[in-house]
């Protein structure tokens, strides 16, 4: 008889693995609508969509391992990390969906609206926010548009080997910055962010990539802690604040 594994679960979304079946509940029906749209457009390797019935998508396990874990040192290999920048870049070079992603406008605010609250509840100290805010304002400028996975977490890209088998959990694709996917992929991991951007094949501007990490890091305080995860665990994203020190 096959386990049931809880993979995530909040108040917002549930993820449980059934041998080689994933069965993702969300009570958001628009993000599966994207999720389903994003894979069937992506030039890249995705998880196979065995079957819909909401609130529940059912998606096959992808072969290999995860290329990492936020928090934990990777195993993988240079070339694999290089084959995610390229899987990335090919990503990037597609057409683009027909939905747009967020405004800068729309960052900004929810950027200012988290930095007081981290502040005001005594959450971190002032002069970590203030000085990661200062850091994030360099992604904060006009960019081309590309399509986007828009959540790029080093869990969410699987490999065998040094090759790259597909790349999951794509509800927040959509048009919008190519420095922020590469920025969530290497988020903890900068001794790799060398690797990956040899893999994009082009240069990109680190100074934003860094401005990213802290931008990031700095919106999903709040979240994790309210949806029962810690950012304070070792090289998570409270660490990632305080390199930045």
């Amino acid at each position: 008889m096959e386990k049931v594994e809880v993979v995530v679960a909040h108040s917002e979304r549930a993820t449980l693995r059934v041998g080689d079946v994933f069965l993702k509940v969300d009570a958001d029906q628009a993000r599966i609508d994207v999720e389903v749209e994003a894979m069937a457009m992506a030039p890249i390797p995705t998880p196979e969509v065995l079957w819909r019935k909401p609130p529940v998508l059912a998606l096959a396990a992808l072969p290999g391992t995860a290329l990492g874990r936020l928090g934990e040192p990777s195993t993988a290999s240079p070339a694999a990390w290089a084959a995610a920048g390229a899987a990335v870049r090919m990503l990037h070079d597609a057409p683009l969906p027909p939905w747009p992603g967020r405004s800068l406008d729309e960052i900004a605010s929810d950027l200012d609206g988290e930095c007081e609250w981290l502040i005001t509840n005594g959450v971190l100290p002032a002069e970590l926010v203030t000085r990661n805010r200062q850091v994030a304002e360099a992604a904060l400028r006009p960019w081309t548009p590309v399509f986007t996975h828009g959540d790029l977490q080093i869990s969410h890209v699987f490999i065998d080997g040094d090759e790259i088998t597909g790349v999951i959990d794509w509800s927040e694709a959509s048009q919008g910055d190519a420095l922020h996917d590469l920025a969530i992929l290497t988020l903890g991991h900068e001794e790799h962010l060398g690797d990956v951007v040899a893999g994009y094949g082009t240069d990109v501007d680190l100074d934003v990539i860094r401005a990213w990490w802290s931008l990031r890091s700095l919106l999903a305080v709040r979240w994790l802690v309210e949806h029962g995860f810690d950012p304070s665990s070792p090289g998570c994203e409270i660490d990632v604040l305080r390199s930045r020190l």
